[in-house]
């Protein structure tokens, strides 16, 4: 087997996605799911590199991205063709689950115990489709 030219420590970091307005998605992320604003830098014309992350974030950052021009604007709340394309991860599905709930955001199942952990799929403000998921252990 071939060593990789690429090196060892590599991750991916930050995942765009495309929102229909900053100040709204900011608002959101931070105020339903508790997202730290980690960034808000203005980037001129309109366009601000925008940073947000759960707490004691272990994995991926959101870069939010307001939509510029109609194609981008066709793509909100669809970047998958309607599959789920974020994951949460919990250490307390129950805990989440609860104030995710009390907070607005809106389940499209009701909790369900697979062989890979707790899950429950949610949506957005923009209708995209994210999993709160407990992994089991």
């Amino acid at each position: 087997m071939n060593a990789s030219p690429f090196a060892a420590n590599r991750a991916i970091a930050t995942v765009t996605l495309v929102v229909r307005d900053y100040d709204e998605a900011i608002g959101w992320y931070t105020e339903k799911l508790g997202f730290r604003l980690e960034h808000d830098i203005d980037l001129g014309d309109g366009k601000r590199w925008v940073i947000v992350a759960p707490p004691g974030q272990r994995g991926a950052k959101l870069l939010l991205a307001q939509a510029a021009g109609a194609d981008q604007n066709a793509r909100i709340g669809d970047q998958t063709g309607g599959r789920v394309f974020l994951f949460l991860e919990t250490d307390d599905f129950a805990r989440d689950h609860a104030a995710m709930r009390g907070r607005g955001v809106n389940f499209r199942e009701a909790p369900r115990h697979e062989a890979y952990g707790t899950v429950a799929v949610f949506e957005d403000l923009h209708g995209n489709l994210f999993d709160l998921i407990e992994p089991r252990r």
